[in-house]
């Protein structure tokens, strides 16, 4: 590409210069306008319109719910099981007594079997439970995995097992060993009757 010489005009100038001739510039409100001296009056600015008020709303359903004020986050203690017997568990010197696979299931559906499950082991006489939760949904973009909490049922166990119906019941629990399920897994370990 080579440049144009910056004397040269080009060859359609002369219309250029009869089409610039017909045109005006476009006025704007509190500007001068070129090549004048003067400054253009400020035309009157029209009286504000009288507001009709707003319909009231139709008594019955409200536009909007009652504010309700946050409640207390739900604080869950971390009753963790003890080292010791979580090594023995890890290692196969203590036999898991039960387990509970929650793949696949919604929340309550999830909250509910796990309820009557540790129930039933404890009235058995169980001890140690593994609890397979699943480490959650993967997706191949990683920027959308951080932005959608993983692994829901995960995130509910220690929720579910603090719960009044529970918690008498559990003495322990945490996650288990790669052997057992690593993240996707918790031993839970029930009190002796």
């Amino acid at each position: 590409m080579t440049k144009r010489g910056s004397r040269r005009l080009p060859h359609d100038f002369h219309l250029w210069t009869s089409v610039a001739a017909t045109v005006e510039p476009l006025r704007r409100k509190g500007l001068m306008r070129l090549g004048t001296g003067t400054l253009p009056v400020p035309e009157a600015e029209p009286e504000p319109a009288v507001k009709t008020p707003p319909r009231p709303l139709k008594p019955g359903k409200p536009f909007l719910p009652p504010y309700q004020a946050p409640s207390a986050p739900v604080t869950v203690t971390e009753r963790a099981v003890d080292p010791a017997i979580h090594k023995k568990v890890r290692r196969g010197r203590i036999d898991i007594d039960g387990r509970i696979d929650l793949h696949g299931m919604t929340q309550a559906v999830a909250r509910e079997a796990l309820r009557r499950y540790i129930a039933a082991c404890a009235a058995r006489g169980d001890r140690t439970v593994l609890v397979i939760t699943g480490k959650g949904a993967r997706t191949d973009n990683d920027y959308i995995a951080a932005m959608t909490e993983r692994g829901i049922l995960r995130t509910m166990l220690p929720i579910w097992l603090s719960e009044p119906g529970l918690a008498h019941l559990i003495s322990g629990w945490s996650v288990a060993a790669r052997g057992h399920g690593g993240e996707g897994a918790w031993y839970v370990r029930l009190r002796r009757q």
